[in-house]
């Protein structure tokens, strides 16, 4: 090999190595944002880089202009199969992104999962010693004969039993509800009925606490729901607002439908329940539906009856996993003198079933 072929090699080193580093540099800051544009880019660089060098050295071997330049492009006529390995490297790069993605987000999920079974398990354990303790103690006034009034005790033990079982099925309840094999029985109904059937239902509760309840709708409001969920997470509401709104106040449910486009959605029939509880603290309204939480943790069990949904704090949470398996959701805002909840399920569709 004689001098200028020695110098040809040389130059064709550097030209290409200069070319390939100023690829690597752009690749690498393209994978920091956008990893398929570097697996898409990588190719196209080495292919420049040999082209280059390749030009180069041409050059430096006194190869006319034409010459080169047809050695030139017949380098550069890979390009396309590059551009083609490229692009099918970014689209395997980009799906593997959202195979790690859908893996990080099923063990996040997971994770939460977990954990919010763990707290459900030590809230609904810790709240079933309470009436345990009661029927504990009862029976061993009874057993041990020292109960004044039998029959008052009876009662009290028949009371802590109904709230034990009320607890029970609002777990059983929540439990179905986060399953992934849930199947709802959907069917065409009027939201307005079942409003006014929990309104029925929940007036002795209203009148035994000197609470105002009214509830209607202006039309039938149809919708494509699961009548016995929704009439549970509509009662859950009511019950919540009556037992937190004081004796003199007023607890009213309303029906709307919810045009399209408002908020940028899609039409919805909404149940809206306002109370007087006297408003919520705004760094907790977005606890509220959580299972187990409850506005006021230091209330005694006797303000918890089973007669008024006192339990384990699940109530609510029923009415969010309600919403969320009807492809629904479940909201609360202040709006003095309380606050008011709004469930928002899909309207019934144009053809039936």
């Amino acid at each position: 090999m004689n001098s200028v072929e020695v110098q040809a090699v040389l130059l064709s080193a550097l030209v290409a190595a200069a070319t390939g580093l100023l690829g690597a540099v752009v690749v690498v800051r393209l994978a920091r944002v956008r990893p398929a544009w570097a697996a898409a880019t990588a190719p196209l660089v080495v292919v420049l880089s040999l082209a280059a060098g390749v030009y180069a050295s041409a050059r430096a071997m006194l190869l006319t202009e034409r010459e080169s330049n047809t050695v030139l492009l017949v380098l550069l006529a890979a390009l396309p199969v590059a551009a083609v390995l490229g692009a099918a490297t970014a689209l395997r790069v980009q799906d593997l992104a959202r195979a790690r993605a859908r893996e990080a987000a099923e063990r996040d999920r997971d994770r939460q999962v977990e954990e919010r079974r763990r707290e459900l398990v030590t809230w609904v354990s810790h709240d079933l010693r309470t009436p345990l303790a009661g029927m504990q103690a009862v029976t061993e006034a009874l057993q041990d004969g020292v109960a004044p009034d039998p029959a008052e005790y009876l009662a009290r033990m028949r009371a802590e039993v109904a709230r034990m079982s009320s607890m029970v099925d609002d777990l059983l309840a929540l439990s179905r509800l986060q399953s992934p094999t849930l199947r709802l029985r959907v069917q065409r109904v009027s939201l307005a009925d079942v409003v006014s059937d929990v309104v029925a239902w929940a007036q002795p509760l209203a009148d035994a606490r000197g609470v105002r309840l009214s509830g209607g709708a202006e039309g039938p409001v149809p919708a494509d729901v699961d009548p016995g969920e929704v009439g549970r997470a509509v009662g859950n509401l009511v019950v919540n607002a009556l037992r937190h709104t004081p004796a003199g106040g007023d607890v009213r449910v309303a029906v709307q439908l919810e045009p399209a486009g408002r908020a940028g959605g899609a039409a919805a029939a909404t149940v809206v329940v306002r109370d007087g509880c006297g408003g919520i603290a705004q760094e907790a309204l977005g606890r509220v539906f959580e299972p187990g939480w409850r506005a006021a943790a230091s209330r005694s069990p006797e303000d918890r009856s089973p007669q008024d949904g006192g339990g384990a704090g699940l109530g609510l949470a029923i009415v969010r996993g309600v919403a969320t398996a009807h492809g629904g959701t479940a909201e609360v805002a202040n709006e003095p003198p309380g606050c008011r909840f709004t469930l928002r399920l899909p309207v019934a569709s144009t053809s039936p079933g």
